[in-house]
């Protein structure tokens, strides 16, 4: 017992220090149908109105978003027309938490038909939300990571790395 318990804990030492110096980064120059951004951290939002203001997505939506936030005031924080607004910017308040934030894209995706989407997340949530995502979505829809650098404190890495661990879990368990 004791051998098994000292390999778990070197496996859960390398999977740990795997998931800390090997965070993803942001995407080249790939472009998809449209930018999904969970809300949360910073430099999120920014960066999925950037790939639309450069033509690389051609639809946005903000997954998570405070039900009491009304589009005008999204509009005016972020520097958003109204004209970018009504076309191309969706504001979803239906999600709570990552795995609601991978469903309420999936009925957003598969209410427009799109085939590959670009996840926009900070570099640490990037795996765990792509891996929701991934369930949530149909297989013949592309998911391309687009990870926004941060700087992480080590607790945040810490759970990070083990609510990861419990999606991959949950996700084996459940079949």
């Amino acid at each position: 017992m004791r051998r098994f318990l000292a390999g778990l804990a070197v496996v859960w030492f390398l999977g740990f220090l795997w998931f800390t110096i090997w965070l993803p980064g942001p995407l080249d120059a790939k472009t998809g149908d449209a930018a999904i951004v969970p809300t949360g951290a910073a430099g999120r939002i920014e960066r999925g109105l950037e790939l639309l203001d450069q033509g690389k997505v051609e639809a946005l939506l903000v997954t998570g978003v405070d039900p009491e936030v009304k589009p005008g005031e999204f509009a005016a924080q972020f520097e958003v027309s109204e004209q970018q607004m009504e076309c191309c910017v969706t504001l979803g308040s239906m999600a709570v938490d990552t795995r609601g934030n991978a469903t309420e894209t999936a009925e957003w995706v598969e209410g427009r038909k799109l085939k590959s989407v670009r996840l926009v997340t900070t570099d640490w949530h990037m795996r765990r939300a792509r891996v929701e995502l991934r369930r949530a979505l149909p297989d013949d829809v592309a998911i391309r990571s687009d990870a926004v650098p941060s700087e992480p404190s080590l607790r945040i890495l810490f759970l990070e790395y083990h609510k990861l661990l419990a999606t991959w879990i949950f996700g084996l368990w459940r079949g």
